[in-house]
């Protein structure tokens, strides 16, 4: 039966069993189709054929035709969610405001149909693939929606007929069995010996699997039946075991389970050795305890780090067992991962998403899988696409927290994912060698390994962080102990990996790069997630959930203090950057804090433990402070690398910011003396403390002493200014950031926002806070707009700082913290000061950096105050101030700077009274008395007497203190024995106590004394022996000392000062400002200290400096003011250099036209000389040019088309966007002498020869540069040459090509040539001729001619073949002629371009005013005259005699200026000024009577009647040769005579004043290059003239019109006429000429007006242009480019770099570049936004046109903002293009090897 129905037609058997099947009783129906189905859907048959597809398609069909079929599906659509599937690379778009979850995306055509304006939106390339998200409420808000998914369109869509889907639901089933065999049978496990193709198998079913997607494409109603096909698990067990008998489907299926059996984390064949252990999900609890198990293998080699397994592994069963599927859909996602995610697999899966059945039931197959995903992951090699795959599907289901809740209640997805990722780090774990090396039982991921370096886990922890980002799921984690406990052991896997131990004697070998991976993992994997939960605990209710955190973290962190052996030292040279433990208990102690109203002290742990905290966190402040120091350099740059990135905005708000809250936290609940001792220790500066003037620093250089203790201070300043998580609300924050950043440098809005750490979670675009971040800049910035520099180089829109910022917010203290680089505070500084000097502030010397006021405390850091009075810092800060009086050494500036900084902030922050005497108390007994108390106020001005110091015998002091001072004295009794102090012994002291407070013997435990015993150095050092010194100062007292060191005057406080200062000058000046202020404030607020100073100041005698000061040393200035006057005399050199070089560029320069200056101007002075002089710029002599040793100008040649874009019409040609837009390029002045050459060949055999106009399509130009001379042997040169001919020019270092000779002559002559004479015109036409006659003479051999030659062949070679080549025989003395002729035409059209296309501007203009077209025309002429005119065909004869005989091209059609041009250069030079003038008159004659005739040819057969009559008349009157009617009426007369001339019939009435005009207008373009010729021949000046009266102007110039006539009367271009002979007998002449010819229309017809060449005119929104073209096909390969690229000059569409339009090994964008521009062309790389400018072999990203709201370029579009166009750049871009100058302009060209 089946075998029939198989070879009978498909459609009919369809159509037969449809209708079987609809019967009530339909057994035989379904038995029928279900043999068919066998035979049809047989999996032994191969995939590749496509039989069974068909009949699939007609059997859905049910006997209609698919395409109608599907037709009619779709219009039972009842889908309201749009889930159009892309994959990576997709344009698509995403809008913040809109959005309700962060990853919310919108295909191009939903966005463009809903309205975004004013919204926060951009358009991104998606890098993992995607789905439109329009219409789903839980992602997005439906404002948002589009016009078609904002309409509910389920609820009209009428109820689908039964019949309609009957067949579907039958024959489907049978279909994906038969795929889901195939793909079982095509499996075979990684590890098997044979050779395994995945790939294969899939592309023998891409067909069937493209099917079932286009199912998924006709709508709600397909998508409603495959559900339920999927989902239902009795078809499942029916179709999935396989029938018994068939043994192909048997087989299939046990590999089907073979396959299943290894899907759990666990093995089977390690379930069986754990027996029936009883599986306990807590058992990680235990974690760190457990002793670990090492591999077998780990005893082969000793050097590497051996990878640990923890011991067991159970964990909760379920998510460890191997899978069990239920129905297809579970196998076919089983199978979509064994196959590693195929691209179509996974679009069809997503597909089906809109259909809410599909998507739950698809959620939950998915979670059951996702050990499985991961671990397919884990062991793929093809990870990163596979990632890609994963999170495409992943995110579209986790982004919907409906969904998310669910599945996390019904399907444990926390459980899983925490532990697949405990699984996934466990793989790669090591022992970890902090601390204790040998016992640690601490173990850490190796950041070396794949799994990190390639960030193989971010899709786990991406899904993870994307839940964690909805309230109820993160509720949940919180809520579950036992889940927080596994994640805080996974959590510790990263504490302290990546350990770096500092190298001592040699440079490491090899400089690893693990720390990328490292950063990245803390935060991906540890970071993110935390201010993702830290997001859910803002109001009280949640404080639980932050007490449970903390004390998970507690617990943690002592177990991980246990496991590296921790005591209380930690190891010396050792960092590690990564404490994740620390940080999030920081940060959930700042939350807490800060929005729940917790107490801080509840939180924390007791003594001991904050001691054990604090020590990494400072550890690493030291080691940075070490870094910048050298210390680390032989671990190579990557330690640096280290220290930058911990710093860097994307990480500080994670890493450093959380550790200094945490150490202001233990500082401000620790002994303040104890944490001051123990900064100093940890930064190794300890020896460094004392009075002595030597000392022995057992740790450090001498040279890393004096940043060492820069670095303790700054670090004990930010500590204690800092408020960041003290206090500060979100906005002063945001400000903070933002003034920080800006006083670095001015920035643009993408840098800003880029630099501006992102307060908490990572993926919300907006940055928390009641005030938004635009409003914010706006309150703190202004904005530069985007402006160009005269080099060309362009700006960005940047935004600087107010000035109100400088002077109040300026935060030093801040920008320390921020920068990633040292250069960037030096930066801030040097803003800082030009802004000081230039508001009159602060004029002398340089700046400190200024003190701020702090917001105040939160009063539960209260006790961060007290580190500022402890007796320990005051100590330290007496000891300094001495030591920097004293000018001890290793002091600096910024140490007194932070010095000054910590007492101010002392003074400015007090510790309340009421505490001081409890305080004191206890102090008294344990500290040795140098300060009586711990207040800074009261301890200022305290007088030290005697200080006990220990010292090397070498040291000065010894050998001074030869009797002791009196005992017996007042003040050695008043303050007992002179004063001991050791940091260490302080700090230990402290330590002790702490631990052993409860019992009573506290004081005796006393570690060693003295520092020095500690460290023994190597070597013997000398021996250290006590000494005492008499100091008899205090603080106040060495304040007042050191003013008078800054100010360098005796007595510069006097005693009365106080009383005389206005308190507002301080904020803003340097050290002495700060020192006043400071005593200003001490005065202020204690009467003692006022009275202290004043006594101070009042001691009139001036202070004996103190006896090691000898005179010697006041002579060595001070190191630091040598350093700054050396500085500022190499800022002086600079400024003058700069001077001189700005001058320079301005009279080389001009922004018009950047062709640089001549160096030598011909002024009037000169002209009496007999001889021109030129400089030569290299051996810098100045000497005229002669034959023998001529003088040359530097140019650069180069060919041009500029000329051949010029259209007729101003308006210049917009881009098409849409397919209904065309350019059509016939109207350009290239493509209409294309047309006219064509048609002048077909008639005159031997065209090239003067029919001119032909030729001003393409020429060469060149542009000046300097003189140089050549000297005999030309050795100037050599140096530059490259191999392509280049240089630079030896003066302005621009590009340049050739060098043009300077003609040999003197000034003088030419006046004599200027003189005017009376000769009559005749005299004048009959002289003309019978120079043309003199024979050109072969110059002789001089140096002057061989460097000519060599111009010529400059010339020759710049210009491609095709513009050289014209008429019909190439490489033919007529065609060089010609060729040499074009260079002259067109470097004057250009010049005329560049002045606007009319000479009405008159005088030099920029362009002209270093034209070198006198010396071109020089080297051109010379070589034309070596061609003779032919007498016969000599244009001059026929110009002025009336003659009979054939021409060979009609004088009507030859081009006027062209025989100008052709004559000048062919007549002996140099060429008489009367001569020329003649010339001149002469060819106006042909040119109007051209005028005439052209005009005729446009009037209507009446008109030109009516003309011919009225002018008849005048015929005969005197001036009838003058008078335009006469004539005009003779033209039409003769051209009447033939028919063709006059065949089209215009519909315009000609008045006569129109035709005036038009005549003008037709002889302007000749009268004008005659003028500019004349200008540069004969150096007249060029008159300017209003537009208006040009024609009367230039014919004036000329000498065309008697200058008598007054310009009030109307000019009639007639009068300029001059005739020689008879005007009517040679008019019929010219005219019979062209009557024998056919189709004249077009030649005589001719128009030589052009506008002035311009670029496209481009849309205001990029958008449109990247809509229409990014998506374009290419028109010659036929697909869509990867770089698609739009030529700008005439909007051709081309592939960049695309190998498919290569012809001859050159791609397509440089082959246009020749055809389009001559080897130039200007390209908008429609992806990049960006333009290229390829030149000849070179090309330079020029920049962009379109600009974002905030004046920024976006390359590459990444940001994905708006653009608009930038009409200023744009200008600029064409002016460049225009007057050649790009080579000069842009500064970075690159090779580009034909490959664009």
């Amino acid at each position: 039966m089946a075998a029939s129905l198989v070879r009978r037609d498909k459609k009919s058997t369809a159509a037969h069993l449809k209708a079987d099947l609809n019967w009530t009783d339909n057994s035989s129906g379904v038995r029928q189709l279900q043999e068919l189905l066998d035979s049809v859907l047989n999996p032994e048959k191969p995939a590749a054929d496509t039989e069974a597809l068909d009949w699939c398609k007609c059997l859905i069909a049910g006997g209609e035709g698919f395409e109608e079929f599907c037709k009619t599906v779709r219009s039972y659509d009842n889908a309201t969610l749009c889930g159009l599937v892309w994959t990576a690379n997709f344009v698509a778009y995403r809008c913040r405001t809109c959005g309700i979850s962060p990853c919310m995306s919108l295909c191009a055509e939903c966005f463009n149909n809903g309205d975004h304006t004013g919204h926060d939106f951009n358009m991104f390339r998606s890098q993992a693939g995607g789905a439109c998200d329009c219409g789903d409420s839980n992602v997005m808000r439906e404002t948002g929606f589009c016009n078609r998914h904002r309409l509910r369109t389920g609820e009209n869509v009428p109820s689908v007929p039964r019949d309609l889907l009957l067949m579907s639901e039958m024959v489907l089933p049978r279909f994906i069995i038969c795929i889901i065999q195939y793909l079982r049978d095509g499996y075979t496990e990684p590890d098997t010996s044979t050779e395994r193709d995945l790939q294969k198998v899939l592309q023998q079913l891409e067909p069937q699997i493209s099917f079932l997607e286009e199912l998924t494409k006709m709508g709600g109603a397909m998508r409603t039946v495959l559900t339920k096909i999927l989902t239902n698990q009795q078809i499942f067990k029916d179709l999935s075991v396989g029938q018994e008998e068939n043994v192909y489907a048997k087989k299939n299926y046990e590999k089907y389970l073979s396959a299943l059996k290894n899907s759990g984390l666990v093995s089977v064949e390690e379930k069986a050795q754990s027996g029936a252990a009883e599986p306990t999900r807590g058992l990680l609890l235990l974690l760190p305890i457990v002793f670990l198990k090492e591999d077998q293998d780990g005893g082969q080699s000793v050097g590497q780090r051996k990878r640990v397994k923890l011991s067991s592994t159970a964990k909760d069963p379920s998510i460890m067992d191997s899978l069990k599927h239920k129905c297809f859909l579970e196998e076919l996602l089983f199978w979509t991962i064994k196959y590693e995610f195929p691209q179509k697999m996974v679009t069809f899966l997503l597909n089906m998403l809109p259909d809410q059945d599909y998507k739950i039931t698809f959620t939950k197959t998915f979670v059951q899988h996702y050990a499985f995903i991961m671990k397919t992951l884990m062991k793929s090699q093809e990870s990163d696409t596979m990632s890609n795959r994963i999170v495409h599907i992943s995110v579209q289901l986790f982004s919907n927290e409906e969904l998310a809740r669910h599945v996390t209640e019904e399907c444990q997805l926390l459980d899983i994912m925490v532990t697949v990722l405990l699984y996934m780090m466990e793989s790669c774990l090591i022992k970890s060698e902090l601390q204790d090396e040998e016992n640690s039982r601490h173990v850490v991921v190796n950041c070396s390994e794949p799994l990190l370096k390639n960030n193989t886990y971010w899709p786990l922890v991406s899904d993870f962080i994307n839940i964690l980002s909805h309230q109820s799921v993160a509720k949940k984690f919180l809520e579950d102990h036992s889940l927080l406990m596994l994640w805080m052991s996974f959590v510790s896997f990263f504490q302290g990996m990546n350990l770096n131990k500092r190298e001592l004697s040699e440079h490491v070998e090899f400089e690893s790069q693990t720390y990328y991976a490292a950063f990245a993992a803390e935060l991906e994997a540890c970071a993110q997630p935390m201010w993702g939960l830290l997001t859910h605990c803002k109001v009280k209710e949640t404080q639980e959930y932050t007490k449970t955190v903390v004390r998970y973290c507690l617990e943690t962190l002592q177990i991980w203090f246990d496991a590296i052996g921790f005591v209380d030292e930690p190891a010396p040279n050792q960092v590690t950057f990564h404490l994740p433990l620390h940080r999030y208990y920081a940060m959930f102690l700042s939350k807490a804090v800060k929005c729940q109203g917790l107490d801080l002290d509840s939180l924390l742990p007791h003594q001991e433990m904050l001691m054990k905290i604090m020590v990494h966190p400072l550890q690493i402040q030291a080691s940075l402070s070490e870094i910048h120091s050298n210390m680390w350099v032989r671990n190579g740059l990557q330690i640096k690398g280290q220290a930058m990135t911990y710093v860097q905005s994307h990480f500080c708000n994670s890493m450093i910011d959380p550790d200094i809250f945490l150490l202001q936290v233990c500082a401000s609940r620790l002994d303040p003396d104890y944490f001051i001792s123990s900064v100093f220790e940890r930064f190794k500066v300890v020896d460094l403390l004392t009075m002595a003037s030597v000392h022995q620093n057992a740790v450090l250089d001498g040279e890393q002493e004096r940043p060492m203790l820069e670095g303790a201070l700054t670090f004990l300043v930010i500590l204690s200014s800092l408020r960041i998580h003290l206090g500060m609300a979100d906005d002063e924050i945001l400000r903070a950031e933002m003034v920080s950043q800006l006083c670095m440098n001015d920035r643009t809005h993408s840098s800003l926002l880029d630099l501006i750490p992102e307060n908490p979670n990572p993926k919300s675009g907006i940055v928390p806070g009641s005030c938004s971040f635009e409003e914010m800049l706006s309150a703190v910035a202004d904005f530069k707009a985007p402006v160009f520099e005269p080099g060309g180089s362009m700006q960005q829109g940047m935004y600087t700082p107010k000035e109100e910022v400088w002077e109040k917010e300026f935060d030093p203290i801040m920008v320390v913290l921020r920068t990633v680089y040292r250069r960037d505070v030096q930066s801030a500084m040097d803003r800082y000061s030009a802004f000081l000097k230039q508001s009159g502030m602060h004029t002398t010397g340089n700046p400190w950096p200024p003190y701020k006021e702090r917001t105040p405390l939160h009063p539960c850091y209260k006790g961060l105050d007290r580190l500022l009075h402890c007796k320990t810092l005051h100590i330290v800060i007496f000891t300094l101030l001495y030591k920097i009086w004293l000018d001890h050494s290793n002091m600096s500036e910024h140490v007194l700077c932070m010095v000054l900084y910590l007492i101010e902030l002392g003074l400015d922050n007090q510790v309340q009274e009421d505490k001081e005497d409890e305080v004191r108390c206890i102090l008294e007994h344990c500290h040795d008395s140098w300060f009586p108390g711990t207040n800074l106020l009261s301890n200022l001005h305290h007088v030290i007497n005697y200080v006990r110091v220990r010292v090397p015998e070498t040291a000065p002091e010894v050998k001074r203190e030869k009797d002791p001072p009196p005992s017996t004295s007042a003040d050695a009794s008043n303050f007992g024995q002179a004063q001991v102090f050791s940091l260490v012994a302080e700090r230990r002291r402290k330590f002790q106590e702490i631990i052993n407070r409860s019992s009573t013997e506290a004081s005796q435990v006393v570690r060693p004394k003295s520092s020095s015993t500690r460290w023994v150095p190597p070597g013997t050092p000398p021996q250290l022996v006590t000494e005492i010194l008499e100091i008899r100062e205090s603080m106040l007292s060495l304040l007042i000392k050191l003013h008078q060191k800054l100010s360098a005057k005796q007595n510069s406080l006097s005693a009365t000062w106080l009383e005389d200062m206005e308190t507002n000058s301080h904020a803003h000046g340097d050290g002495i400002t700060a020192i006043e202020r400071i005593l200003t404030k001490a005065a202020t607020r204690s009467r003692q200290s006022k009275r202290s100073i004043q006594e101070i100041c009042g001691k009139v005698s001036p202070p004996v400096a103190p006896k090691k000061n000898s005179p010697t040393d006041k002579n060595t200035m001070d190191k630091d003011e040598r350093r700054q006057r050396a500085r500022e005399r190499q800022q002086k050199l600079l400024a003058e250099f700069a001077s001189r070089q700005k001058s320079f560029m301005e009279t080389a320069m001009d922004v018009e036209s950047p062709d640089a200056e001549a160096a030598m101007d011909l002024g009037a002075s000169e002209v009496m000389e007999s001889e021109v002089l030129y400089d030569c710029v290299i051996c810098g002599q100045s000497g005229p040019s002669t034959e023998d040793r001529p003088t040359g100008l530097v140019v650069l040649l180069q060919a041009s088309s500029v000329l051949g874009h010029r259209c007729k019409s101003d308006e210049t040609k917009k881009l098409p966007t849409t397919d209904d837009e065309h350019i059509y390029p016939a109207d350009t002045c290239g493509a209409a002498h294309d047309v006219r050459l064509a048609l002048m060949q077909r008639f005159f055999k031997d065209v090239g020869v003067l029919t001119g106009k032909t030729q001003s399509l393409k020429h060469t130009l060149s542009l000046p540069r300097f003189y140089i001379c050549f000297t005999q042997n030309d050795q100037v040169l050599q140096g530059f040459s490259v191999d392509k001919g280049e240089f630079t020019c030896p003066l302005c270092r621009q590009f340049a090509n050739s060098v043009l000779p300077c003609r040999p002559g003197r000034s003088t002559e030419v006046v004599s040539w200027h003189m005017p004479t009376n000769k009559k015109t005749a005299v004048l036409v009959k002289e003309v001729e019978d120079l043309q006659e003199q024979l050109g003479l072969f110059p002789t051999e001089s140096n002057l001619s061989k460097e000519m030659e060599s111009v010529i062949k400059d010339i020759k070679n710049t210009t491609q073949r095709k513009y050289m080549d014209y008429g019909k025989n190439p490489g033919s003395p007529d065609n060089d002629f010609l060729f040499m002729y074009s260079v002259a035409r067109t470097n004057l059209e250009l010049e005329l371009v560049h002045r606007g296309g009319n000479l009405c501007s008159g005088g030099a203009s920029a362009a002209a005013k270093r034209s070198c077209l006198n010396q071109l025309f020089h080297v051109l002429a010379m070589h034309m005259r070596l061609y003779s005119i032919d007498s016969a065909y000599n244009p001059w004869t026929r110009l002025t005699q009336v003659l009979s005989g054939d021409g060979e091209v009609p004088m009507l059609f030859r081009d006027c200026p062209s025989l100008l041009i052709i004559f000048v250069l062919t007549m002996p030079q140099p060429l008489r000024k009367e001569h020329f003038i003649c010339l001149v008159r002469m060819l106006y004659n042909l040119q109007y009577t051209q005028a005439l005739a052209s005009l005729s040819a446009k009037f209507s057969p009446e008109e030109r009647q009516a003309w011919s009559t009225s002018g008849a008349l005048k015929k005969n009157a005197f001036d009838a040769e003058k008078s335009y009617d006469a004539l005009l009426s003779h033209v039409i007369g003769e051209l009447s005579k033939v028919k063709t001339v006059y065949d089209v019939n215009p519909e315009v009435v000609w008045s006569p004043h129109s035709i005036e005009y038009s005549l003008q207008q037709f002889c302007l373009p000749y009268l004008r290059l005659s003028c500019l010729l004349q200008h540069h021949l004969y150096g007249d000046k060029l008159s300017g003239c209003p537009e208006v009266e040009e024609f009367s102007g230039l014919a004036g110039c000329l000498g065309l019109l008697a200058p008598a006539l007054q310009p009030s009367n109307p000019i009639y271009s007639a009068s300029c006429l001059d005739w020689t002979v008879n005007a009517f007998d040679l008019m019929t002449q010219w005219c019979s000429e062209v009557t024998g010819l056919s189709d004249t229309q077009t030649l005589l017809v001719q128009d030589p007006q052009w506008a002035s060449p311009h670029l496209l005119h481009l849309p205001d929104h990029y958008n449109i242009i990247f809509q229409y073209y990014h998506k374009k096909a290419c028109t010659a390969c036929k697909k869509v480019p990867k770089d698609p690229a739009l030529c700008l000059v005439c909007g051709t569409f081309v592939c960049l770099k695309g190998l498919c339009c290569k012809q001859q090994g050159i791609c397509e964008c440089v082959l246009h570049s020749q055809h389009c521009g001559a080897a130039t062309g200007i390209f908008l790389l429609i992806n990049a936004s960006v333009i290229i400018i390829i030149r000849g072999h070179r090309f330079c990203l020029w920049g962009s046109v379109y600009l974002d709201a905030h004046g920024e370029e976006d390359r590459d579009l990444r940001r994905g903002k708006p653009l608009f166009l930038c009409v200023e750049r744009y200008r600029v871009l064409q002016q460049q293009w225009v007057s050649h100058t790009f080579d000069h302009i842009n500064k970075r060209w690159g090779p580009h090897y034909n490959g664009l």
